[in-house]
């Protein structure tokens, strides 16, 4: 397969002229950056390949079989998060816009300590596959299932466009070949990982991603530091006076007009976190709570890390890439625009820094790392998405859990060949958007639909099935709809004049209406069913805290939920 696939990739190249006018304006395409990139992809596959063995049941395919240790969990969360967005988006938008691309990076980290502190134990307490396990614990099965597994669905479409939008600007710029036969062939990929290996190769795919941006992203900050004697302050003067904005980047203001839209990202980065699916489904990998809580520490640690290189990154292209023309489209009178004009857009500004700092070796092996990076994001957001439609809504909401494994396991291939032609062609509709941004916008519906329902259901013991949905159905539909309206898609993708919605970002106004129709349905809930989800809040805070395994007779469980 993996053959046939980079054969396909060089055939489709228009020529070796035209390859390397997309990569560096040089004379014909660069074999060493090409071999780093196969080499990736093919080692990716024979890690699909051995742990395809490894998978025989639901567990297996869904955690892991909780066989995962912590370090290993830290580092594939790790993996799974610092995604295109992290890596190529957040260089871009600090590129593009300097000081206040440093919001995604803040943003990003500081959703980790709610991670931490208030979700991964008591999620691995009351959760065996997916988030919505924990979510339905006492609540009506049915419902709740339907409104996680929705919002689970609809955040992995947001999130997947973001990567696939990378990975295809990656090969694109790498092999010269078609936008939408480069994304194509990522989702042929992303879903070859998913059925073939399940869980297994996706936690195995992300560990390498994880090492291997990190240390690629240390020795590239290494050498633009090096480049200006590991001087910050060389660096951002260096930057200012070449951007266009000049001394501007320096000072926030540049990426928004008014504080509306910070706010809202900031909201969206912060609780998003703690709302996406793929990252959530991690915390059942490992056997016990104690390894959940290890797990988010290791990875809020090296995302932390990582959230430090990537402003040097950004800062960096502007200051070596700007004043080199052979990184742009120049027109015939020897003018360019040093932001849209950049070959690849603005997202590969940090694949065309590797270069200038590095080479060809370090370019190739940069370009490696973005497009492990995206492959290993892609299988666990396929994964998330094929399991909430298995497992939430066929195998305990179709098959009210009689499925067989084998069946449920089967229905998740499916859906995972379905999501990844979807996010092919929603990538190809989006494709000058921002991955950062897409990203954004993901968070913000992981942030108004599924964090709601799912705070509310583990922490405040008035919530109801009627509230649960409400607030979840509620803040789904404003958080979609209000992009729908916003300039990113009513603008950018409809092509209207002007934006209904003001605003870039809905999350300001999606999730406290998620919390308030979640509050109102539930105090107005005076319902049988209502009482007994009430009643069952302590038995389900006990299990939350100190695990099913101890002291708690499953059976009172059962007989006080619904």
């Amino acid at each position: 397969m993996i053959a046939y696939l980079l054969a396909a990739l060089i055939a489709a190249c228009p020529s070796a002229a035209a390859a390397q006018t997309i990569m560096t304006g040089a004379h014909g395409p660069d074999w060493i950056a090409i071999a780093m990139f196969a080499l990736i992809v093919i080692a990716t596959l024979v890690i699909t390949y051995c742990s395809a063995g490894k998978t025989r049941s639901k567990a297996d395919f869904y955690s892991a079989g909780n066989a995962i240790t912590p370090v290993q969990n830290g580092l594939a969360i790790a993996g799974d998060f610092l995604s295109a967005a992290a890596f190529l988006g957040i260089s871009a938008l600090v590129y593009a816009n300097g000081f206040d691309g440093l919001l995604y990076a803040l943003g990003f980290l500081t959703g980790w300590p709610i991670v931490l502190f208030l979700m991964s134990e008591r999620m691995r307490n009351l959760g065996s596959y997916t988030f919505a396990d924990a979510a339905a614990f006492r609540l009506d099965r049915t419902p709740i299932r339907l409104v996680a597994a929705t919002g689970s669905l609809v955040v992995v479409l947001f999130y997947l466009i973001a990567q696939m939008i990378g990975a295809g600007k990656v090969i694109e710029l790498l092999f010269g070949v078609n936008y939408l036969f480069a994304v194509a062939s990522v989702g042929v990929l992303m879903i070859l990982y998913v059925t073939v290996g399940g869980m297994q190769a996706t936690t195995w795919v992300q560990i390498t991603k994880a090492a291997l941006l990190l240390c690629g992203g240390t020795l590239l900050g290494i050498t633009v530091l090096w480049h200006f004697d590991f001087s910050f302050a060389e660096l951002f003067a260096a930057a200012s006076a070449i951007h266009p904005k000049g001394a501007a980047i320096l000072a926030p203001g540049g990426l928004f007009s008014e504080p509306v839209s910070a706010i809202s990202l900031g909201l969206a980065l912060v609780f998003g976190t703690a709302g996406l699916p793929h990252i959530l489904m991690r915390f059942f990998t490992v056997k016990d709570a104690a390894g959940a809580r290890k797990s988010v520490f290791y990875a809020t640690t090296c995302v932390a890390y990582f959230c430090v290189v990537i402003p040097v990154l950004g800062f960096g292209a502007v200051a070596i890439l700007m004043s080199d023309p052979a990184y742009f489209h120049v027109g015939a009178s020897g003018q360019f625009n040093k932001i849209a004009d950049l070959i690849g857009g603005p997202n590969m500004a940090a694949i065309h820094l590797a270069h200038a700092m590095g080479g060809p070796i370090l370019l190739g092996f940069m370009a490696a790392v973005a497009f492990a990076t995206i492959l290993a994001v892609v299988a666990g957001l396929t994964l998330a998405g094929a399991s909430a439609v298995s497992h939430d809504i066929y195998g305990q909401v179709i098959a009210r859990g009689q499925a067989s494994d084998t069946r449920e396991v089967w229905v998740s291939k499916l859906a995972a060949i379905a999501i990844g032609i979807i996010a092919v062609l929603l990538a190809y509709a989006f494709e000058n958007q921002n991955v950062a941004f897409m990203a954004g916008l993901a968070l913000s519906v992981a942030a108004s639909c599924n964090f709601p329902v799912l705070v509310m259901a583990m922490f405040w013991r008035g919530t109801t099935t009627r509230g649960a949905m409400a607030g979840g159905l509620v803040g789904l539909a404003a958080s979609v709809v209000l992009v729908l309206l916003s300039k990113t898609v009513w603008v950018a993708v409809f092509h209207f004049p002007t934006a209904i919605f003001p605003y870039e970002n809905p999350a300001l106004f999606s999730m406290p209406l998620a919390f308030l129709f979640a509050w109102l349905f539930s105090v107005t809930d005076r319902s049988g069913r209502a009482v007994r989800e009430r009643a069952a809040f302590d038995a389900q805070f006990v299990q939350s805290e100190i695990g099913a395994a101890q002291t708690i007779d499953s059976s009172k469980l059962a007989a006080a939920a619904p």
